[in-house]
C-alpha cells in the first residue's frame, strides 16, 4: 500500500523559485503609496525607509524584495508621481469641450483643489526633489529634467493652440511661455505649501493669464 503524508504535514515545497505572494503588487502598492505621501510632505532627505515600512505596514525585507535601496525606491516614485501627474495634466488639456487657454485655467484650478484636499501640506515631488538635488543622488537629476521638459511640451501644445485660435497674442512664443508657466507655478506651489493657503497659486494663474491673452479689439 502506497504511503499518505499525515494531514497535519505541510507538502514538501518544490525547488525553484518560490510560491508567488498574492499580496506581493500590493505591498509594492502600498510603499510607494505612503512614500508619495510623506516625501510631497516632508521630502526625501528628512525621511527614513523605516518611517515608509511603519506608514505602509510592509515589513523590511518585503521593502528589499521590490527595491535595492532608498535610491532605486526614489526613482520609483518619479515615475509613481510622473504618470499620476501626467493623467491629470492632460485630462484637462485634452478637454476639447472647452477653448485650449481654458484648459490650461481648468488644471490649474484643479492642481489647487487638490492641494487643498490635503490642507496645502503637499507640494509637488518633482518640484521638492528639484529644490533638494544638491543632497540627492545624482542619478535623479536627468529625470527630473526629462519631466519638466516633459510637461512643458505638453502645455506649449495647449498655448499653440491657443495662439492659433486667437486666444493670446499671435507675437507670444509657445515654448517660451510653458517654460515660464512651469517656472512660476512651480514656485507658487511652493509658497502655497509654506503659507497653507491658495493665493500664491490663484495670483500667479492670474497674472499668467492676463499675460497671455490677446487684447481686446
Amino acid at each position: 500500500m502506497a504511503s499518505r503524508t499525515p494531514d497535519n504535514v505541510p507538502p514538501k515545497r518544490r525547488r525553484g523559485r518560490p510560491p508567488r505572494d498574492p499580496n506581493a503588487s500590493e505591498a509594492r502598492q502600498r510603499l510607494v503609496r505612503s512614500g508619495l505621501i510623506h516625501l510631497t510632505e516632508r521630502g526625501y532627505s528628512s525621511v527614513g525607509i523605516d518611517e515608509i515600512l511603519a506608514h505602509a505596514d510592509v515589513p523590511k525585507g518585503g521593502f528589499y524584495h521590490y527595491f535595492s535601496g532608498k535610491e532605486q525606491f526614489g526613482l520609483a516614485l518619479i515615475e509613481a508621481y510622473h504618470a499620476y501627474f501626467i493623467e491629470m495634466l492632460d485630462s484637462a488639456l485634452a478637454d476639447t469641450s472647452m477653448s485650449p487657454l481654458s484648459r490650461l485655467k481648468a488644471f490649474t484650478r484643479n492642481a489647487e483643489a487638490g492641494m487643498a484636499r490635503h490642507e496645502f501640506r503637499r507640494g509637488c515631488l518633482i518640484g521638492n526633489l528639484g529644490q533638494e538635488m544638491a543632497a540627492l543622488p545624482e542619478v535623479f537629476r536627468a529625470r527630473l529634467v526629462e519631466i519638466f521638459q516633459d510637461w512643458q511640451e505638453r502645455t506649449a501644445s495647449c498655448l499653440r493652440s491657443a495662439r492659433d485660435s486667437g486666444e493670446i497674442d499671435p507675437r507670444q512664443a509657445p515654448d517660451a511661455l510653458a517654460a515660464f508657466f512651469w517656472i512660476g507655478w512651480e514656485g507658487a506651489v511652493l509658497r502655497a505649501k509654506l503659507e497653507r493657503h491658495g493665493q500664491p497659486l490663484r495670483l500667479f494663474a492670474d497674472t499668467f493669464f492676463n499675460l497671455v491673452q490677446a487684447p481686446k479689439e
